[in-house]
């Protein structure tokens, strides 16, 4: 279990705080095993720093790693439950392509696609995940959220922050204490040096401490809310579909490839099957996570729209995050259904070619069958044991037999071919 703060900078502190700064807000991220051994512990920091403990029913839905995506809420924190779609670890050169994989790799790949899923429960100023033991998306977001950081922190900035991981290790009546003290200070250091009218748009310096506000729709910014680093992290989630399908499209590019193909028999119908199977899971997994984030979307069109500017404009970007998840989904769910298409279709087109083949040898041996029938009728009629049978005692009469026969299979063979039986 790891925590982190969240305002004008990104510091990890080593344990719960004893109350939250006046600007920012708390990122604490865990483990399902370790959020299920600390649960109490997690309910009673919650209450105190939060206002309120999580509901029974959505701790086991944390608790759940095979709950599907989906979305709930009540009066005091929101509750998001996404599920990933990524390779698994290590299985990236176990895809059936041309030049590597085979189809038992092919097989452990499907079968290692991650698919896990990361709980969200979002307060207004505390931001709970509950992830698998080997996520990785926390330490992205954490190398992430420290590069954001435009410049290192000076040595007033240094002590400032450790002024206030131990203003939060005191508690509310210090943590208020010294904050005001500090303003106090920095109102009097800004009346001293009289900043130019430029200096309040830096960072940090636009009216809303804690936050930096590079530009109009920066993404290079700190999220400023707990709900910006929910959405940043599905966002992420997401967007990790691409590499898995890069590697799914050059999997069923050579299938399909080896299905069409006329120099060997395809054999690999197990790795088909199981790629076919695997869609369809990607699909219904799109389709809870469309559900979710659309509900999502729902409950934030309902919450009351803020008097100030600022937090009206962060309420504006929370909206833009939200649909920019949505059709980041509905790309990965079209891309996933063109790729079922794509094999089914490519499966149809492989029998259509295998029945075309078998067409073409019946009606081959339709034709071998034509031809020979009437030299099969000439040869059992000179066959028969009659005494009176034209041609029979003549020294020409092999040879007038083999030239009727003859003249029959030239008749046929031209007969068929005008009739368009027989190919060029």
């Amino acid at each position: 279990m790891r925590f982190f703060l969240i305002n004008d900078n990104f510091i990890e502190l080593p344990e719960w705080p004893k109350a939250l700064p006046a600007q920012g807000f708390l990122w604490v991220t865990t483990s399902r095993r370790v959020f299920e051994v600390q649960l109490p512990q997690v309910q009673q920091h919650l209450h105190r720093l939060a206002g309120g403990t999580l509901v029974d029913l959505h701790i086991a839905d944390l608790l759940n790693p095979q709950l599907p995506s989906q979305y709930d809420y009540t009066s005091w924190y929101d509750l998001l439950v996404f599920r990933r779609l990524a390779a698994g670890h290590g299985t990236e050169r176990l895809f059936l392509d041309e030049d590597r994989g085979t189809a038992s790799s092919a097989r452990q790949a499907m079968a290692a696609i991650d698919t896990s899923p990361v709980g969200f429960a979002l307060f207004d100023r505390v931001l709970l995940t509950v992830h698998p033991a080997d996520c990785s998306v926390r330490d992205f977001f954490e190398a992430r959220l420290s590069q954001m950081i435009p410049h290192a922190p000076r040595h007033d900035q240094r002590q400032q922050d450790l002024h206030d991981v131990a203003a939060l290790a005191q508690g509310p009546s210090y943590a208020s204490e010294t904050a005001q003290a500090v303003r106090t200070h920095d109102d009097a250091q800004t009346d001293d040096n009289a900043l130019p009218p430029s200096s309040a748009h830096e960072p940090g310096m636009d009216g809303a401490p804690g936050m930096r506000h590079e530009g109009r729709g920066s993404t290079s910014r700190l999220p400023p809310n707990p709900a910006d680093l929910m959405l940043r992290i599905v966002n992420h989630m997401v967007d990790s579909y691409l590499d898995l399908r890069r590697l799914l499209t050059k999997q069923f590019g050579y299938l399909q490839q080896e299905l069409l193909s006329n120099r060997n028999q395809f054999t690999n119908w197990q790795a088909l099957l199981d790629s076919r199977n695997t869609l369809h899971m990607l699909e219904d997994t799109c389709e809870d996570q469309r559900s979710a984030v659309q509900e999502w979307i729902d409950a934030l069109e309902e919450w009351p729209m803020p008097s100030e500017a600022q937090a009206a404009r962060e309420r504006e970007l929370l909206r833009v995050r939200s649909r920019d998840v949505q059709e980041h989904i509905e790309r990965v769910l079209g891309h996933v259904r063109r790729l079922e298409s794509s094999a089914e279709s490519a499966v149809q087109m492989h029998f259509s070619a295998q029945g075309s083949r078998t067409n073409d040898i019946m009606r081959t041996l339709t034709v071998l069958t034509a031809v020979f029938l009437p030299l099969n009728l000439i040869t059992g009629v000179f066959g028969m044991n009659f005494d009176g049978l034209p041609l029979i005692h003549s020294h020409v009469g092999f040879w007038v037999a083999l030239g009727l026969m003859t003249m029959v299979v030239i008749g046929l063979v031209w007969w068929f071919r005008r009739q368009r039986y027989l190919g060029d």
